[in-house]
């Protein structure tokens, strides 16, 4: 039955006969469904006079909701962007580093979560604490060691890049709040493979590609801001987009300096990606919030909770 099932799954990606793929990790091999998706994104995007103005948003929000869903926290709570790398610029620009304070890293994390605050540090005269792993207890216990009261910023994935070593993002939050430090994760490795509960971690900004197990192309992805941040942060460019009434394209130049509700202050210029979009659409969006459904309840038949 198991190899039935491989076979079958096998079919719906453009996967050669006799190649086996699993490095997800890095990238996700393609959908057949993305690739048909492309396609006719394509054709559509040829005739721009068949474009109306609900076609600049519509299918951006379809995306935002489903990011939302697997998120568990609604569509409110998610900014489309183009890289990790973006997200942290964001999170970075927002969270409070006084003079003397720390920021918290992984050892050898990926180079995304590291070069923004490394440049963070260096404006704001603060200094990066890199943790080293634990060879006992592993992440957590040595992250959890590394906060203190002068620490402004824990950023942290929820599994190494390198090997697949999990950190304990719930205690981590919990103690990060504790110490009055912003909480930022890198969910690039688990977003859309393994649930991830934000009511009960509670990141300030949680920041992911779409390219991974979401099953998207490269080139767009998410971040998830808190209610604290979605009233008053502050975006890292100023669009036009994210402006409340911009989909009314005959008060344009009447120049309204409020947002859109939410996260979306934080959208990234051109985030309608009319191509890339319906692309990430057709993503395996729906397995991912199946997923997490199926495990949360499997947890609440054992008496486990959330």
């Amino acid at each position: 039955m198991e190899d039935m099932d491989a076979m079958n799954a096998a079919a719906l990606f453009e996967i050669p006969a006799g190649i086996t793929y699993l490095n997800c990790s890095n990238m996700s091999p393609q959908l057949k469904s993305v690739t048909a998706a492309g396609l006719e994104a394509v054709r559509i995007k040829a005739t721009p006079w068949t474009l109306t103005g609900e076609n600049w948003f519509s299918s951006a929000e379809e995306l935002r909701g489903l990011a939302g869903k697997v998120l568990g926290t609604g569509a409110d709570s998610v900014a489309i962007i183009p890289a990790v790398s973006y997200g942290m610029a964001v999170a970075a620009s927002n969270v409070e580093i006084r003079e003397g304070d720390s920021i918290v890293l992984l050892g050898e994390d990926f180079p995304s979560n590291v070069y923004t605050w490394r440049e963070a540090a260096r404006k704001r005269k603060a200094r990066i604490v890199t943790v080293e792993r634990d060879p006992e207890a592993g992440w957590t216990e040595a992250v959890l060691r590394a906060i203190t009261e002068r620490t402004a910023v824990v950023c942290v994935p929820r599994c190494h890049w390198m090997d697949g070593t999990i950190v304990d993002l719930a205690r981590v939050g919990e103690r990060a709040r504790q110490a009055g430090a912003a909480f930022v994760i890198d969910g690039s490795q688990a977003l859309g493979a393994v649930p991830l509960d934000i009511e009960r971690i509670q990141p300030d900004f949680l920041v992911s590609v779409g390219y991974k197990w979401l099953l998207g192309p490269y080139g767009l992805g998410y971040l998830y801001a808190s209610p604290k941040w979605r009233d008053h942060g502050a975006p890292i460019e100023q669009s036009w987009m994210p402006r409340r009434g911009s989909s009314d394209f005959t008060s344009l130049t009447g120049y309204c300096e409020d947002f859109q509700p939410g996260a979306r202050r934080f959208d990234a210029g051109e985030f309608t990606q009319f191509i890339s979009a319906a692309m990430c659409s057709a993503g395996r969006f729906d397995r991912a919030i199946h997923r997490k459904t199926h495990r949360r309840d499997r947890r609440e038949r054992a008496g486990c909770g959330i």
